[in-house]
């Protein structure tokens, strides 16, 4: 079972935020789908305590969206393998990352949490970092990454960013139907670059 869970923080003042990028992403996938989130609750066979959304994708893929807070992701991400029986490979992160130019997009088949509180939640609570994930952009932060993170974009970056959404997307929907990693990696990384 795959599951691509986007990071973000609940509620509407974070709406737009550069931290709330995966939710967009994942929002932008449920769109083109046609896909409607529900509450952790309508979800067969779970009954972890760490509140959530998700979307069943076409493939049966969930698409997840923790309402947990960034910090405390992890929680929901290592609830969602234990019910559904999935190992840490078969998730993929997508994330904000402000080491990345605004609209910069990175597929990785695993790797450290870097600087990210939500990377950090879920490698701490999987216990590896042996996930994929696709790192999204949002333009290098000045002295203070924390005002930076929960900023909305500029309107100047808003194209941008939506484009960048947009293709995050399409390597999600070339992952999930193919589901062989390193060759969506080598088709949208030459692509991006």
């Amino acid at each position: 079972m795959k599951l691509v869970v986007g990071l973000g923080n609940p509620g509407s003042e974070y709406a737009g935020t550069r931290h709330n990028v995966g939710f967009d992403v994942l929002d932008r996938l449920a769109l083109e789908g046609k896909l409607l989130f529900h509450p952790a609750r309508k979800l067969e066979g779970h009954a972890g305590g760490a509140p959530f959304e998700f979307a069943r994708h076409a493939s049966g893929a969930l698409l997840v969206k923790p309402l947990t807070y960034m910090n405390r992701s992890g929680a929901v991400v290592s609830e969602l393998l234990a019910s559904q029986s999935a190992a840490p490979e078969e998730v993929l992160v997508v994330t904000d990352d402000f080491d990345l130019p605004l609209g910069g997009l990175r597929i990785r088949p695993h790797g450290g949490p870097g600087t990210h509180n939500g990377m950090r939640s879920i490698v701490e609570s999987l216990a590896s970092d042996r996930f994929p994930r696709l790192r999204v952009g949002i333009g290098r932060a000045g002295t203070d990454a924390a005002r930076h993170v929960l900023e909305r974009f500029a309107g100047s970056e808003l194209e941008e960013i939506a484009i960048c959404v947009v293709q995050a997307a399409e390597a999600i929907e070339a992952w999930l139907r193919e589901g062989d990693l390193e060759r969506v990696m080598t088709r949208f990384h030459s692509r991006w670059n």
